[in-house]
Parts: structure tokens; C-alpha cells; sequence
């Protein structure tokens, strides 16, 4: 049996998502956020975004990764790019991978942009680097 549109997003979107960390943007957690006003959102993402569209085959989890993470740098989305770092580092890219591919855009989208952009990152590799921490003193 074929699984539904939900659920094949739903398993897409886990392969890029950390559940054990309540500090870390997830879209479940956005999802759970808007739920009271817009409870559709968080389906559209995982039936739609996940289940059509990062299910598609031709790119890796770490390459699509790169896409989202670059063009939310283009268009100046710094929540959303706090997610989507995350994202990124859970399917695999490193640090040195996510501050390349953010300095490459500088003659594309400007100093100002990837600035923020990279304060962004800092600020998730700093939780990050702290939840690998936590996990090694356990």
C-alpha cells in the first residue's frame, strides 16, 4: 500500500529534524505554534514541502540542505534560516560547509545579508556544540 502524502513527508521531514533538544527550531514545533490560528500550515509543509517536494529524487538531503539554506540567505529569512541550519547539520553538512556556501553569496545578495546570515549560524553552532556537549557529560 502506498503511504499517503502526510506520511511520506512526515518521514522525509524526521530525517532533518533533532526531537531531543527543546531548544532547536523544528517545523514540528512551528506546526505546534500556529496550531490555535493556523492549523493547516503545518500540514501544508509536511504534505506538500516534505512529501512532494524533498521527496523528490536528483538531490541528497545535504544538497537540498544547501538550497534552502542559500536561498533563505537571498531573501533575508533569519528564523527561517535558523531552522533550516539546523536542518542542514542533521542531514550531514558540516560547519565549514554552511559558512562556505553563506560566504559564496556575497557577491549575489551583499555584505549585509550574509552577515546576518553567519550570526545566525554562530548562533546554532553554539547550541549545537552545547547539546554535543550535554550528550558527551551523560
Amino acid at each position: 500500500m502506498e503511504k499517503d502524502r502526510f506520511q511520506n513527508g512526515l518521514d522525509k521531514l524526521m530525517e532533518y529534524t533533532l526531537t531531543d533538544n527543546k531548544d532547536i527550531s523544528t517545523h514540528l514545533k512551528i506546526s505546534d505554534d500556529l496550531q490555535d490560528i493556523a492549523p493547516d500550515v503545518g500540514k501544508y509543509i509536511i504534505e506538500f514541502a516534505y512529501g512532494e517536494i524533498y521527496s523528490r529524487s536528483g538531490l541528497t538531503n545535504k544538497q537540498r540542505a544547501l538550497v534552502t539554506i542559500s536561498s533563505l540567505v537571498t531573501q533575508g529569512t533569519e528564523p527561517q534560516l535558523e531552522l533550516h541550519i539546523n536542518t542542514g547539520l542533521t542531514a550531514g553538512l558540516t560547519k565549514e560547509e554552511i559558512v562556505e556556501s553563506i560566504t559564496h553569496l556575497i557577491p549575489y545578495t551583499g555584505f549585509p545579508r550574509v552577515l546576518n546570515a553567519l550570526t545566525v549560524a554562530k548562533k546554532v553552532f553554539a547550541v549545537r556544540d552545547e547539546e554535543v556537549s550535554e550528550s558527551k557529560a551523560h
